[in-house]
């Protein structure tokens, strides 16, 4: 079963539900009483890993500088 938060406390609370988000928790995301999205971890095992960009510039690569290299 999914649990249900508001968006006003995932956005106060956003360190403390990407952990439990890791740790394989789902959320349903309300806001006026209205669901606005689901939060559920990613399946590993089926990500595909095109390129790392930490691993050409420590930090990443800038989109700018990316798209004018295209």
């Amino acid at each position: 079963m999914e649990n249900i938060i508001t968006l006003k406390n995932l956005r106060e609370n956003m360190q403390e539900y990407a952990q439990k988000v890791k740790k394989g928790n789902s959320f349903i995301v309300f806001k006026r009483s209205v669901p606005l999205f689901k939060i559920s971890p990613i399946e590993i095992e089926s990500w595909e890993e095109v390129i790392d960009f930490t691993k050409i510039r420590k930090g990443g690569v800038d989109i700018k500088e990316l798209l004018q290299r295209l």
